[in-house]
């Protein structure tokens, strides 16, 4: 089977794009295409698979499976690739549009030329933050915001957030010590997350700089996560490290992102979207 594909990126955080307003891809079949392209030695190479599709309430439709084959439900840095996608191939015309997603549709507003759309702002909607929302396992719905959380005998302090996806937002001294390749596999299928959870650490350097790293449910360590990043400025705010309805700068792996919580208690973000490969992938 013959497959066009676009390889994208934003900030690192690499996905597989298809088209599917000209192709056509059986349901059952999405999982382990996902896992096959995803392979760098046996496939592509990416973080995972997004397909881009027509949808009935918005201008475009967004579905987006991880490395392992599990759909999630949003992506941040997909969000921002699509809707340049969008506009450069004349899925769209107008440069402010609605991308529908598993989480719920979000505004896009993509900058530059029909040639080259090189930043995209994306308003990611608004956090939930209580308990059954996470969701986390407990009785109460309250905010958890700094909340003892020992796991494999550290002690940290978690500020929960979701995005439309589950975040646990631990702030540090040093991002450079964080132990994110030791606790987040860890964090990530903690049974106290019953749908596991991106595992974020971050550190303040002061209220508009944040530097940050993400282990991904489904994905592993990216170089960088949209709606984490919009997570950790939601917990910073929630922390008072931030302000809210100031733009934070999130310095992640890949590179950097303009985020900012409104006043509307809607979180907007701003950032690059790159297109790195075309071409056919020959799968069986």
């Amino acid at each position: 089977m013959k497959i066009p594909f676009t390889k994208m990126h934003g900030l690192g955080n690499s996905y597989i794009y298809i088209n599917m307003f000209e192709e056509h891809i059986e349901e059952e079949k999405l999982s382990k295409l996902a896992i096959d392209v995803a392979n760098k030695d046996t496939g592509i190479g990416s973080d995972g698979l997004i397909l881009i599709e027509p949808s009935k309430e918005a201008a475009v439709g967004m579905r987006i499976f991880n490395k392992d084959g599990s759909e999630g439900k949003t992506c941040g840095n997909g969000l921002r690739c699509v809707a340049k996608f969008a506009y450069e191939n004349n899925l769209v015309k107008e440069k402010t549009f609605l991308i529908e997603t598993k989480a719920g549709n979000v505004t896009a507003e993509v900058h530059g030329t029909h040639q080259l759309i090189d930043e995209v702002t994306v308003d990611m909607g608004e956090p939930s933050l209580n308990r059954k929302a996470i969701p986390m396992i407990g009785e109460d719905t309250s905010q958890i915001i700094s909340e003892n959380f020992e796991v494999s005998h550290h002690p940290l302090e978690l500020t929960a957030v979701s995005m439309g996806n589950p975040h646990a937002v631990f702030f540090v001294e040093n991002i450079e010590e964080a132990p994110l390749h030791d606790l987040g596999p860890i964090i990530t299928h903690d049974h106290r997350f019953p749908e596991g959870v991106n595992v974020e650490f971050v550190e303040v350097v002061n209220e508009t700089e944040l530097h940050f790293r993400v282990w991904e449910r489904g994905s592993g360590i990216t170089q960088a996560c949209g709606t984490g990043a919009c997570a950790a400025v939601v917990a910073a705010v929630l922390n008072r490290y931030a302000a809210k309805d100031q733009v934070v700068t999130v310095h992640l792996s890949g590179g950097d992102l303009a985020i900012r919580w409104a006043t509307d208690n809607h979180v907007w973000m701003k950032g690059k979207a790159q297109t790195t490969i075309e071409g056919t992938f020959l799968w069986s």
